[in-house]
């Protein structure tokens, strides 16, 4: 963590004052690598909140103790504490990320001198490729699933309303339990927009319709769906949105949870005319077999001729040796009639 290298852990007690709640409560607050936990006082006590670093607020003036603290401008939720050691490395920490931002009034040359000064001496930590890898890390599942649908809202602006037949949407259902185990995720398919298919965060597969319409066999749709999943895979789609964002975005998410909806929008634009490249082939060729899905309907979709899908073909049947139906035939006709058409 940020200017505490020397700690193996650091741990102090603390009391918490709950949002909406009147009554303080005892808890032990230690450091993180992006945030403050606070624990119920007892021994090995069950983690009751977590704090970004980034964003905490000292409410105390300078040279006062005990501390007092919040996790945002605008949180009524607070934090005191005594121990000096635990408020000496989060004042070093908080100097450590106000020296990164940018100080409106000086002189562009001194801006960009004090910027360089302050990533050297704070390390790769705050490189922008370290930064996102950081963020990426420490995002929870909830908020990569907040940002997907917001990137999703986006793209129904620019292409349409999803498909969404009744008898479609539960064959739909049905096709993300038979690929997405687990429960997370989502199969969305769409009028226009995305050139054949394309991943959101989240766990979000898009398909254009003609996935769906155009073939006489469900596991070419199936192909799609696990070559978008096996590409989430190899590029996170967070990262890859951080990455055409850059820092500053990084930073908001970790301070805020947060993506500004100019970047959203300017994202969502991209991925619909960013053209896309296969995953590695092997990795989707093992996807394919545990998942039991034929792999030969989908590479033929892709050349008909079978002069660039060769390995796909011949693994059908050969390292995917087991497979089973993706959808009924009943479901695969509801599918295909999903927009409507």
């Amino acid at each position: 963590m940020i200017a505490l290298t020397e700690f193996e852990r650091l741990e102090a007690p603390g009391l918490w004052l709950p949002d909406g709640e009147s009554q303080r409560r005892p808890v032990i607050v230690s450091v993180g690598e992006a945030t403050l936990t606070l624990s119920e006082s007892r021994t090995d006590g069950q983690a009751l909140t977590h704090w970004s670093l980034p964003a905490i607020e000292r409410i105390t003036p300078e040279g006062e103790s005990p501390v007092r603290y919040r996790p945002a401008p605008d949180s009524t939720e607070e934090l005191e504490i005594e121990d000096e050691l635990m408020n000496e490395a989060i004042a070093r920490i908080r100097r450590a990320i106000d020296r990164a931002r940018p100080h409106p009034g000086r002189l562009r040359g001194v801006l960009i001198g004090t910027a360089v000064a302050a990533l050297l001496g704070l390390g790769v930590f705050w490189l922008p490729g370290a930064l996102i890898r950081q963020a990426v890390t420490i995002v929870p599942t909830v908020t990569r699933a907040e940002i997907g649908q917001e990137l999703l809202d986006r793209i129904r602006r620019l292409s349409g309303a999803p498909c969404d037949t009744v008898h479609g949407a539960r064959a739909l259902n049905k096709l993300k339990t038979r690929l997405m185990p687990g429960g997370g995720g989502q199969i969305v398919v769409l009028t226009s927009g995305v050139a054949l298919s394309q991943h959101l965060p989240g766990g979000i597969v898009l398909l254009n319709r003609a996935v769906v319409e155009d073939h006489e066999d469900p596991d070419v749709v199936a192909g799609y769906v696990l070559a978008e999943i096996e590409r989430a895979r190899e590029e996170d789609p967070l990262e890859r949105l951080l990455h055409e964002a850059g820092l500053m975005t990084s930073l908001r998410l970790l301070t805020t949870g947060h993506i500004p909806p100019e970047v959203l929008d300017a994202h969502a634009e991209s991925l619909l005319t960013a053209p896309v490249t296969g995953p590695d082939r092997n990795k989707l060729i093992a996807a394919f077999a545990e998942a039991q899905v034929h792999s030969a309907p989908y590479a033929y979709a892709l050349d008909i001729t079978g002069e660039t899908v060769l390995p796909l073909i011949e693994a059908d049947g050969v390292r995917i040796e087991t497979t089973r139906p993706v959808l009924s035939d009943g479901d695969w006709v509801a599918l295909q009639g999903v927009c409507g058409g």
